[in-house]
């Protein structure tokens, strides 16, 4: 009933993935064989994985031309649930030559690595301006911005149409376990009985500023009333820039942070979230929140500047850093999730330990940003006792003085 819109999906507690049924995957995978077929890259496939799992549900494929111009002008899409906050393109970009190869086909496969991992139907081809687009996700265009480079290397259409996935997307690095889709978390949150879930995305190594944002987030919520609620810990894990951590690293960081007890492991959920990061602040953030109500999450702590980055020319922060809080609270289509504004939070030299900052106490405070933090794992410097967790910093600063002996 759910499949063929006679019941619609948020009616029930689940999510519309984009799988085929198990009975039918031999079927499908056979006749994918004989259909013509289109080589996608990583990135491409990281998409496949968000749509076929159901984040960016009500979408049942790659845009086709109406739902990308309507994410691209009102950052909502309409469908037969009504209307959905959708603020991020979600689009597959082909050549030239394969939009003129593929143009009249009803289905087309789609090979990542020699292996067919999905197969479009009734896919239609539309132009994608590089520039109109940028202008109007980024608020600017810089063709070293590390998500805009992608898009002007790649061809200059799109093709658009339903998904029919064979599989799950699995990368064999040893962190398949962690990517649960949002059907598993609801799951999971209602096995630990969880009458409220906060989700925090970060990026980053935590710090112990981060993980009393999250704790003082329980607290208060318990002070509502309620009497279990569950912290989403979710890692973006697709499209990072290079000189983010990587996610293996930021996974083992995370787990020494559980482990030395800063964050409850009984109260934490940790998954991986399979979006690429595109670095389009205000914008992109939006996207954030939306996949996380997919996944049961009915608060989101945002933080500061959030997807945001320095400008490629002039290295100033693209993005002022309170806007992205500013729109979750106003974005159409995210009344369901409450915002939890992110805290200042710095170093109190007084107690020696990361505290909320008070603008009264200004000299008590140290702030330590992400490039100082990394400046002292790099060069095998300590930070202040208090800071971050031991055995997560260890972690950190190893990666970052193998990476400096390998530069």
């Amino acid at each position: 009933l759910q499949q063929n819109d006679i019941v619609p999906f948020d009616c029930v507690d689940t999510v519309r993935e984009l799988f085929v049924p198990d009975h039918k995957i031999a079927e499908l995978r056979e006749e994918a064989e004989t259909l013509p077929q289109l080589e996608i890259t990583k990135l491409d496939t990281q998409w496949i994985q968000v749509l076929s799992e159901g984040w960016a549900t009500p979408l049942r494929g790659f845009m086709r031309e109406n739902e990308y111009l309507q994410t691209l002008h009102f950052n909502n899409i309409k469908s037969v649930d009504g209307s959905s906050n959708q603020s991020v393109p979600i689009l597959l970009p082909i050549s030239t030559e394969d939009k003129d190869r593929l143009k009249e086909e009803k289905s087309v496969a789609l090979r990542y690595n020699g292996k067919i991992v999905a197969v479009v139907r009734e896919p239609e081809t539309f132009e994608m301006r590089k520039e109109e687009r940028c202008a109007r996700q980024w608020g600017m265009v810089h063709k070293e911005h590390p998500y805009q480079q992608l898009v002007f290397e790649a061809g200059d259409w799109c093709l658009g149409g339903d998904l029919e996935v064979l599989e799950r997307i699995k990368w064999g690095d040893g962190l398949d376990q962690y990517r649960l889709t949002p059907n598993e978390l609801r799951a999971e949150f209602k096995k630990r009985k969880a009458d409220a879930v906060f989700a925090f995305q970060l990026r980053n190594p935590i710090h112990n500023g981060h993980a009393l944002l999250m704790s003082d987030t329980r607290r208060r919520l318990i002070e509502r009333g309620y009497s279990n609620p569950v912290l989403l810990l979710h890692p973006l894990g697709g499209f990072t820039k290079n000189d983010d951590v990587p996610l293996n690293v930021r996974i083992e960081q995370h787990h020494a942070v559980m482990k030395e007890g800063v964050l409850d492991p009984d109260s934490t959920v940790m998954a991986i979230f399979p979006s690429p990061m595109m670095y389009a602040g205000p914008t992109e953030v939006q996207w954030h929140a939306k996949a996380r109500i997919a996944a049961g999450a009915t608060y989101y702590i945002v933080g500061r500047d959030p997807a945001g980055m320095k400008h490629p020319g002039h290295g100033n922060d693209i993005y002022e850093h309170t806007h992205g809080r500013k729109v979750l609270t106003m974005a159409p289509g995210l009344g369901q999730l409450t915002i939890i504004p992110f805290v200042v939070a710095a170093y109190d030299k007084t107690k020696s330990q990361m505290a909320f900052y008070d603008a009264s106490r200004h000299e008590d405070f140290l702030f330590i940003s992400g490039s100082k933090m990394r400046a002292l794992a790099r060069d095998g410097e300590e930070p202040p006792v208090g800071f971050m967790a031991p055995s997560a910093w260890e972690i950190m600063s190893s990666f970052y003085k193998n990476k400096k002996m390998q530069s």
